[in-house]
C-alpha cells in the first residue's frame, strides 16, 4: 500500500465499486496481513497467502454467479483501498467492509451507498452486519440505525448481529 502522504483527501477522492477478481491477490494479501486488518478479523487465523487470496476471491465470485450479488473492491482515487459490501448470510444480505488503516473513515460513505443498493436495486427489507465483540465501533452501527439482535458463534469466534431495517 502506498503511504498515506500521496493519498487523495478522504473526503473528495472518488470511491470506485470494482469486481473484487480485478484486484490482484498480492494486493489483497497486503490488506489481509496488515496488522491492524487481522486484529479486526477473527475468523483471519496466520498468514494470508496468495492461495488464499486466489480461493477467496474465487469464492466471492461463485457468490456473485449463485445469488446476482456479492462483495466488490473498492478503489479510492484509483487505488485499492479495501473490499466489503453485501453477501449473502444464511438468506440474508450481510454487509462487510474491510479496509486498510489509510482509509478507515470511509466506511460512512461506503455503506451508503451499499444500504441504497440493498434496499433498491436488490429490494432487501434488511441488512445484516456481524461484529466480534472486541470491536470498539460496534457503536456506530446502533447510530446509523441498526439494532442488536444477539451473539453467533462462527468457526469458533463469537460475533454480536445487527441489522438495519427498511
Amino acid at each position: 500500500m502506498p503511504p498515506s502522504a500521496s493519498l487523495p483527501s478522504k473526503h473528495t477522492a472518488a470511491i470506485d465499486f470494482v469486481p473484487l477478481s480485478d484486484i490482484p491477490a498480492s494486493d489483497l494479501v497486503a490488506l489481509m496481513n496488515t496488522p491492524e486488518v487481522g486484529k479486526l478479523l477473527p475468523l483471519l487465523r496466520g498468514t494470508f497467502t496468495l492461495e488464499q487470496a486466489e480461493a477467496f476471491k474465487a469464492a466471492k465470485q461463485a457468490l456473485w454467479d449463485a445469488h446476482g450479488f456479492g462483495p466488490w473492491a473498492f478503489m479510492v482515487g484509483g487505488r485499492f483501498a479495501g473490499w466489503g459490501g453485501v453477501q449473502p448470510e444464511d438468506g440474508e444480505a450481510d454487509f462487510a467492509l474491510i479496509l486498510h488503516p489509510d482509509y478507515w473513515g470511509l466506511g460512512r460513505r461506503i455503506f451508503e451507498r451499499v444500504r441504497r443498493e440493498v434496499f433498491t436495486t436488490l429490494g432487501r427489507d434488511s441488512l445484516t452486519i456481524l461484529f466480534p465483540p472486541a470491536r470498539a465501533n460496534a457503536r456506530a452501527v446502533l447510530r446509523m440505525g441498526f439494532e442488536a439482535e444477539g451473539s453467533l458463534i462462527i468457526d469458533g469466534a463469537e460475533f454480536r448481529k445487527y441489522r438495519l431495517r427498511r
